[in-house]
């Protein structure tokens, strides 16, 4: 564990931005060129909720992994940031390539339709989690307030997986393993906080 912690502590936080647009330049390659299948737009907006929904599960993951010995806390502003970058991308692929801008039926959708409300949801508790990412916020907020703002994480992941079960509507493997993530790792909030395993000293 000391081995990968070391390894971890050589690698710039830009190259987690880096590989975390990868998916997104496929994305952009398949739509351009191609090779989404008969609905792109479909898998377009799938495909971006799902890696946004993949980089807050591995965001959240961060805490457990490090009670365990394993410290990769200084990548965990980029993956929420990754995460809210391709939410953020998934409701721009909503409204503009799924419903064509027509705000009166997205109006109606966000008063009828529940995946539609909790995707909202899960969106809008992300903005503020996205806009006091920064450490200067930590210091207006305080380190109290701040970590209590950002327990809308938990809200997040629990609308996020719900709103992909509610659109799969079948309960495939795919949608079971991201509930039980989720739940997983809201559940480890509450065990009790075992000592976080540190480098023993010489």
């Amino acid at each position: 564990m000391d081995r990968l912690n070391g390894l971890a502590r050589r690698v710039p936080t830009w190259v987690v931005y880096l590989f975390g647009l990868v998916p997104l330049g496929f994305l952009v390659w398949g739509a351009v060129f191609g090779g989404l299948g008969p609905d792109p737009v479909k898998a377009i907006e799938r495909g971006l909720g799902e890696r946004g929904l993949q980089f807050l599960l591995a965001s959240l993951a961060v805490t457990p992994m490090r009670r365990l010995g394993l410290n990769l806390l200084r990548f965990r502003r980029a993956l929420g940031l990754l995460s809210f970058l391709y939410v953020s991308l998934h409701l721009v692929a909503w409204v503009w390539l799924d419903m064509g801008l027509r705000w009166g039926e997205m109006l109606a959708d966000l008063t009828k339709r529940p995946f539609v409300i909790l995707g909202m949801i899960g969106f809008l508790v992300m903005v503020p989690l996205a806009a006091t990412s920064w450490n200067g916020a930590i210091r207006r907020i305080g380190a109290v307030g701040w970590n209590r703002l950002h327990k809308l994480a938990y809200v997040a992941i629990l609308a996020g997986t719900v709103h992909l079960a509610l659109i799969s509507k079948v309960w495939t493997g795919e949608v079971l393993v991201y509930l039980g993530l989720a739940l997983g790792l809201l559940a480890s909030r509450l065990l009790p906080k075992a000592p976080i395993r540190r480098r023993a000293s010489a």
